[in-house]
């Protein structure tokens, strides 16, 4: 009965799991987000500048990174980036005996092991997709810098140069 009332998990479980799940795939999620939104920027620029509606590029850019790609993404990369990691973890712990010794020393392993492994996953990964989704936008917006020509106003009608 009083088990039923105690916290289900344990406090430095979840942080590592935290750590474990939000600060190491926090590079692969910023890269792939910075690659999807460069690549972005670029496919869809040209169609854009064909139909004359150039200035709805960075509309789209964001829209459709922060609502379409950065989230599925971001799911894909850190599910078999974090999902494989956890599969090994979980078995070898199965095959060295070490989840039958957590069980013996009388902790709940689904409360120790799973749980925190789920409450990690569903605390970091909102962050994750807005990591991503900053990237994405910030290195669609440097591509499209770098790629769109410079205006220079043509020198005869400025008034600069004069013969």
């Amino acid at each position: 009965m009083r088990a039923r009332w105690r916290r289900p998990f344990e406090g430095r479980e979840l942080i590592r799991q935290l750590d474990e799940l939000g600060s190491k795939s926090l590079p692969l999620v910023a890269l792939a987000g910075a690659a999807i939104g460069a690549v972005l920027s670029l496919e869809s620029r040209s169609s854009l500048v064909r139909f004359g509606a150039k200035s709805m590029l960075p509309a789209a850019l964001v829209y459709s990174i922060i609502h379409e790609t950065g989230p599925i993404v971001t799911g894909l990369v850190v599910s078999g980036r974090v999902g494989a990691g956890i599969g090994a973890e979980l078995g070898s712990m199965k095959v060295t005996e070490q989840i039958d010794a957590i069980e013996a020393s009388g902790v709940n392993p689904y409360k120790f092991l799973a749980f925190t492994r789920i409450v990690a996953c569903i605390l970091m990964l909102p962050l994750l997709t807005l990591a991503a989704d900053f990237c994405g936008v910030l290195f669609g917006w440097i591509a499209e810098t770098l790629v769109e020509p410079v205006f220079l106003p043509p020198i005869h009608q400025s008034g600069i140069c004069r013969r």
